[in-house]
Order: C-alpha cells, then sequence, then structure tokens
C-alpha cells in the first residue's frame, strides 16, 4: 500500500456461505492490487461503508471509494476478456 502500516490478514469467506461465481472472478479478484482488493472485500463481504474501508486501509473516504471504483473497471475489463 505504500505506507508503513501494517494491515490485518483479510479472511475469505467459507465456501458453504459463499455465493456463487461466475467462472474467472475469484482469479480476476486475485489479481488487483491489494489496496482494490482489499476494498472490494471490505465493501462487499464485510458490508463496509467507505467511510470505514478508508479507515481500517488508512487512506480518506474519496480514495476507498475510488479504489472500489478503479477495482470495478478492471475486473469489467478483466471478465469481459474472460467471457
Amino acid at each position: 500500500l505504500g505506507h508503513a502500516r501494517k494491515t490485518r490478514p483479510v479472511p475469505r469467506p467459507e465456501p458453504a456461505t459463499a455465493e456463487p461465481e461466475l467462472p474467472g472472478v475469484h482469479d480476476a479478484v486475485a489479481a488487483l492490487p491489494e489496496r482494490q482488493r482489499l476494498a472490494v472485500f471490505l465493501r462487499y463481504y464485510a458490508d463496509l461503508d467507505y467511510r470505514a474501508i478508508g479507515e481500517v486501509l488508512g487512506v480518506t473516504d474519496g480514495t476507498a471509494r475510488a479504489s472500489v471504483h478503479a477495482a470495478h473497471a478492471t475486473l469489467r475489463r478483466h471478465l469481459e476478456v474472460a467471457l
């Protein structure tokens, strides 16, 4: 993330409770830059708002929002190619 603050490991959802995924989604998310990957996890798996995501990542809520938006764009491009 480019700063000295250490982040806690992000747990993966249990397979039994995870929602079904489209083919390639896991690989596409795993390929995201770290901040984007964490922001997506916190937004959609941990159901945090942008302010809380910013606090966890040590960034502003605007940067958290931008990270989620950038992740969406990257995932959209990656998954369009895969389909």
